[in-house]
């Protein structure tokens, strides 16, 4: 290979990439329909209320299929304190779409939204996110979905919730009266987009830690969620992307987690780019960093995610 490695990590030259993103061509005529509905019809388990933050929604992204497809859950980010709707939200929706992959973005509960104005922090945003999986794979015969190829995606800390919901499981509850539950919350493969990861540490993003559990944590909680340290053999198959000259969510992050997945030997593959601020979605434009929706498209394509020309 001509491209440099460092401490494991390939860098790739320009050359050895052959693929043409999907997000070149109009991704939108893919999609069927859009569609919004409650992630809880009945109302979320520890909700403050039935306000603006309260209600958690699934935004689907349908695409026509002779076949069942894949799916995707959609975990923008925003400091736990907003959603990045646009850019880590319905791009990336139009982006599957394009593939023949459907996708729900989740509204996740959030700090400073709802809750008479306190907002939610842990065990919420996690709460949602496993739920909307379980959503997805509960009604795989309804929307067309293969209920073995449901995934995630988050940004930043929609990274982390997405790093969180790919260690810590609920598992089916064959018995449980709620016929979402008798479902896995497991994803079947995991995609983290210059994720916060650690908490506690030097190139932590306080702000995502502090909205999510507080300015003085319990040191249990911290471990928990510090998610590069909760890595098994079960955690799914994953795709990191990260740049080097994010100065927000710093590299180290993507790193900790890539180094926990190879110690556990489950399937990874990590893209650094040295160009490129914090939240570039899909880096339409920017050198180097451009390449990483094809790479990820080649990645899903092994993994048996997209439908079959």
């Amino acid at each position: 290979m001509n491209g440099r490695s460092i401490a494991g990590f390939a860098l790739l030259p320009l050359a050895m990439l052959m693929v043409t993103p999907v997000w070149s061509q109009d991704a939108k005529s893919e999609a069927t329909s859009r569609t919004t509905e409650l992630l809880w019809p009945d109302g979320a388990p520890g909700a403050g209320g039935k306000k603006d933050g309260d209600l958690p929604e699934l935004i689907f992204t349908r695409v026509a299929s002779d076949l069942p497809t894949a799916a995707v859950v959609i975990l923008p980010g925003g400091g736990y304190h907003g959603h990045a709707m646009g850019h880590e939200g319905y791009q990336f929706a139009d982006w599957f779409a394009a593939m023949g992959i459907q996708s729900a973005i989740c509204t996740y509960r959030l700090r400073g939204k709802g809750n008479d104005g306190k907002g939610y922090g842990h065990p919420s945003p996690m709460q949602d996110a496993q739920r909307a999986i379980q959503t997805l794979r509960a009604r795989a015969k309804e929307l067309n979905i293969d209920p073995e190829r449901v995934g995630v995606i988050g940004f930043s800390a929609g990274g982390h919730l997405c790093s969180t919901v790919s260690t810590h499981f609920l598992d089916a509850n064959s018995t449980a009266k709620d016929l979402i539950a008798r479902v896995s919350s497991r994803p079947d493969f995991s995609i983290l987009c210059y994720p916060v990861i650690a908490f506690d540490k030097p190139y932590t993003h306080r702000g995502s830690q502090q909205n999510l559990i507080g300015v003085n944590p319990d040191p249990k909680l911290i471990e928990e969620l510090s998610n590069e340290r909760q890595v098994t053999n079960d955690t799914p198959p994953t795709f990191i992307f990260h740049t080097a000259e994010d100065k927000v969510v710093p590299v180290e992050n993507s790193l900790q987690y890539y180094l926990a997945l190879q110690r556990n030997s489950v399937p990874s593959e990590l893209h650094v780019f040295p160009k490129g601020r914090h939240g570039v979605g899909l880096a339409r434009q920017l050198p180097g960093a451009s390449q990483w929706p094809g790479l990820c498209q080649e990645w899903l394509s092994r993994l048996g995610m997209l439908p079959k020309s």
